[in-house]
């Protein structure tokens, strides 16, 4: 039994970055040799394994053929007699298909060490058209390096431009895109993800109102974000819902992102960001200058007083969407919903209030706050 360090731990400590996965791939073995060891099987599709103390997955060595449409048209072979360069073989890119054995010697019968050198992107063999996820996989890649200065291989794109043509795409399930999608929006460069699916013609295959998206627009707007790079994915994608829809009115603009949502069955929490700053990004960014009833409608219909911990994103958003803003025109927003919260019911109930007169005591209490936010800017 041979163990090998693989594919993403390898890379990136070549690149000299921080190493947060491992994963192993383990030669000469079966999986009664691992189970007698302590290790546990996880998954029905092929044989792989969790380390009894750290975790970690252990992969005996395998090769696949391809047997039908998809990522998963996919029949694996895993045995003993398997090598180590079969598998590595079988995987997309060369800078993944690197791996190290337990004395630290590297084996990459790929070249991926010369690619990471070049900063390029290259498929380890023709066999990379057979899985359309692939494409996916690429730009997220290209997304994540494109700051260091790594581009996609001449011969790689063409593959991908293959591949979109195909129907192979079509079989991709929501979940596996949204999967890579919610990764991209995690690199420091989230538009290349996009502008690469758009240039090989997979992206209005996979969200198909993205024919006129503005990558280079995306990206400017995604540089605005306060902060370092990677920003929070919510932030990213509320401007990427932003930029798909530039074009239309309110209305329409809320129904694509919603039929997105619903498409790729994306997590409410980016939904609800990405809905409340296409409808309501213009009128936060002049929170100054409404009146008190427009400011007490706004933060009520954003349901601020219910979920304020949105406010940072939408602050954060709206000033992407609307750099001229000065930094300090929201500044006092949070202390203004602090503020309303504060008002106690109790104390207007001993003032005499009851019922209907109650609540509007409270309406008028939190509209005087509002009337008083312009105070609070100057200050």
């Amino acid at each position: 039994m041979q163990i090998y360090l693989v594919g993403g731990a390898v890379r990136d400590r070549l690149l000299g970055l921080e190493v947060k996965d491992r994963d192993w791939v383990v030669v000469g073995a079966t999986p009664e040799a691992m189970a007698k060891q302590g290790f546990k099987p996880v998954g029905q599709d092929f044989p792989v394994f969790l380390h009894p103390d750290t975790g970690e997955e252990y992969a005996l060595a395998r090769t696949e053929r391809k047997s039908g449409k998809g990522y998963t048209g996919f029949t694996f072979h895993a045995s003993p007699e398997v090598s180590l360069e079969d598998d590595l073989l079988r995987r997309d890119l060369t800078i993944n298909a690197i791996a190290q054995s337990e004395d630290g010697q590297l084996h990459d019968p790929c070249g991926g060490q010369q690619d990471l050198e070049q900063r390029l992107l290259r498929h380890v063999s023709p066999a990379f058209v057979e899985d359309p996820l692939r494409v996916l996989r690429v730009a997220r890649f290209y997304a994540r390096f494109a700051h260091l200065g790594f581009q996609v291989a001449d011969e790689t794109l063409q593959l991908m431009q293959a591949l979109s043509a195909s129907d192979e795409l079509d079989h991709l399930t929501a979940e596996r895109v949204w999967q890579e999608c919610q990764r991209a929006l995690c690199t420091c460069s989230p538009a290349r993800f996009f502008s690469l699916l758009q240039q090989v013609g997979a992206l209005p295959k996979l969200i198909p109102q993205s024919e006129a998206l503005d990558c280079t627009r995306l990206q400017q707007r995604i540089d605005q974000l306060p902060g370092n790079t990677p920003h929070p994915p919510e932030q990213v994608f509320a401007l990427f819902t932003w930029s798909l829809t530039a074009q239309q009115d309110s209305a329409s603009g809320h129904a694509a992102i919603t039929a997105l949502c619903g498409q790729l069955r994306i997590p409410n929490r980016f939904r609800d960001l990405a809905l409340k700053v296409r409808l309501h990004a213009d009128a936060l960014s002049r929170f100054d200058q409404l009146d008190a009833a427009e400011r007490l409608h706004l933060i009520k219909t954003l349901d601020l007083l219910r979920r304020p911990e949105q406010l940072d994103d939408l602050i954060a958003v709206t000033h992407a969407l609307h750099p001229a803003l000065p930094d300090t025109r929201l500044r006092g927003l949070q202390q203004l919903l602090d503020a309303i919260k504060a008002i106690d019911n109790r104390a207007l109930m001993a003032e005499g209030y009851t019922g209907k007169a109650l609540g509007e005591a409270l309406a008028q209490r939190q509209q005087q706050l509002c009337a008083d936010y312009t105070e609070g800017l100057s200050a």
